[in-house]
């Protein structure tokens, strides 16, 4: 309490004198004359302005110097693309002109400020005109900016030229959405599927891709950029509600995206992550802590990433637009590609929401082919009796019914195939059922069933002798009948090869 009233007592006391000092000053102007005191104040306003000269081109100098290896362009961060080079230069080249500007204004400025002040006995001169100076002013900075016009049209039709047709590239997508960054990269096939905003739907298909069209089948979402270092990229840019930016600081790449408006970027990186990292580390800003709180932390020079950022106020959330930009060598890219979904396959194949899920996709056909060979080629290596089984996992029946449904088609022709490649095997098809209804009729089904595999090979010009159906009802089943899931497992049908 008592140092809050000495502090209260301080300030009116502070108060109390710069009310005098006031009064006194006043007081003292009027004893010397008005006129005195403003040549007085008009002096030391000028000495001011002067060492302001000094200590703020100091401070320019100082600055630019000291933090040069934190910009980009200078020191470590030399452009990491194939392009950036150039753009850097002109900023370099337009530095210079404004530099030489800015040093003679600042100059001229304060020392005018400080020469011409008021003074006794000193009268200003007017001058009405001076076509000589005018035309100094006009043509000098007219004939730089010419210069650095036309550099920047060059740069320009360098840096904005869009790939060649049938030019080796790779072509991925990013699109702005309040707040993050949608990812897409073509899959297999190399080609990017359509999109229609009308097909957008949170959870379900978030970029509106038409599930129709084959080329978005196989289109990838990945989480972060991954590039091939030398590798020509062009960057697909749009945005779903308000402008962004898409923006690569480190590859000086830079582009609006604007929703209804798809705009591009061509770009060729040619540093690596890792490349850039090593660089870093030759200078000693990078060699601090990453934590400055932990100084066992790893230094900044190895935690560095490119990043993806938001180059536009979208937003309050707008600072959470980043993403991680991995540059690597053209194995690793192939690598994390492998290890890439397509989207549709993994989030929207089979589900209520897919418009394809009554079709069998080309991809699809070819994997279950190669899952089936595989298994047949394990099942005739086996040695024992029960590892000679290979489950037909997509042949399907109508419920309650020995119909095939018209997709079994696929899984009973590699069937064929497999047997027209070993013409000497011979082999069991076995049908089987759930515990759901009577154990006379499932046992009647599961052989009508494998009788219905059997006349489909039959037809495909299988000789029936190299076939025999069995069913074996709800006598052997593999999974719990107490859940939906092990009742499907349990409706399997399967064959056991018998001589080969």
């Amino acid at each position: 309490m008592s140092t809050g009233l000495i502090i209260i007592g301080c300030l009116i006391l502070i108060a109390i004198v710069t009310v005098q000092i006031g009064k006194v000053t006043e007081l003292a102007a009027k004893i010397r004359g008005e006129e005195e005191v403003q040549f007085e104040t008009n002096k030391r306003a000028g000495v001011l302005m002067l060492i302001f000269l000094a200590v703020f081109l100091v401070l320019c100098i100082w600055s630019a110097i000291y933090y040069k290896n934190w910009m980009l362009g200078y020191g470590p961060h030399e452009s990491a693309s194939s392009h950036g080079g150039e753009l850097d230069s002109m900023f370099n080249v337009t530095l210079f002109f404004t530099g030489i500007v800015f040093v003679i204004t600042h100059i001229a400025l304060f020392w005018f400020a400080y020469k011409y002040r008021g003074r006794k006995g000193v009268i200003s001169s007017f001058i009405a005109h001076d076509n000589k100076l005018e035309i100094i002013w006009t043509a000098v900075p007219a004939v730089v900016m010419c210069f650095l016009v036309i550099r920047g049209l060059v740069a320009w039709n360098e840096v904005m030229a869009d790939v060649d047709e049938g030019e080796d590239h790779i072509e991925i997508e990013a699109t702005g959405q309040q707040f993050l960054w949608h990812l897409r990269y073509p899959g297999p096939d190399g080609k990017l599927g359509t999109r229609n905003f009308r097909l957008i739907k949170t959870g379900e298909n978030p970029l509106g891709q038409d599930w129709m069209d084959d080329k978005n089948l196989d289109d990838l979402h990945p989480t972060e950029i991954v590039l091939p270092v030398d590798k020509k990229v062009r960057v697909r840019i749009t945005a779903m509600d308000v402008l962004h930016n898409f923006y690569l600081p480190h590859f000086r790449v830079k582009m609006d995206a604007v929703p209804g408006m798809p705009t591009y970027f061509v770009f060729t990186p040619t540093k690596t992550t890792e490349e850039y990292r090593q660089e870093l580390r030759n200078y000693p800003e990078y060699q601090q802590p990453t934590d400055p709180n932990d100084p066992n932390s790893e230094p900044l020079w190895k935690t560095f990433n490119y990043e993806l950022a938001c180059a536009e106020l979208c937003g309050k959330g707008h600072f959470s637009m980043k993403k991680i930009v991995r540059i690597v060598s053209e194995d690793e890219y192939n690598a994390w590609l492998k290890e890439q979904q397509s989207y549709y396959l993994s989030n929207v194949r089979g589900k209520d929401f897919d418009p394809r899920k009554d079709e069998l996709l080309e991809v699809e056909i070819s994997q279950r082919k190669q899952d089936f060979n595989l298994a047949v080629e394990k099942a005739l290596s086996a040695t024992a009796a029960e590892e000679k089984v290979v489950k037909l996992n997509y042949v399907y029946f109508e419920t309650g019914a020995a119909n095939l449904t018209d997709l079994s088609r696929y899984e009973l022709d590699n069937l064929a195939a497999t047997l027209n490649k070993y013409p000497n095997m011979t082999i069991e098809l076995a049908g089987h059922t759930d515990n759901v209804g009577s154990a006379e009729g499932n046992q009647t089904l599961s052989q009508q069933r494998a009788s219905a595999v059997q006349n489909y090979l039959v037809q495909k010009g299988i000789d029936s002798s190299r076939l025999v159906a069995k069913g074996y009802g709800q006598s052997k089943p593999v999974d719990s009948n107490d859940t939906e899931e092990g009742r499907a497992n349990n409706r399997r049908t399967e064959f056991k090869i018998l001589t080969q």
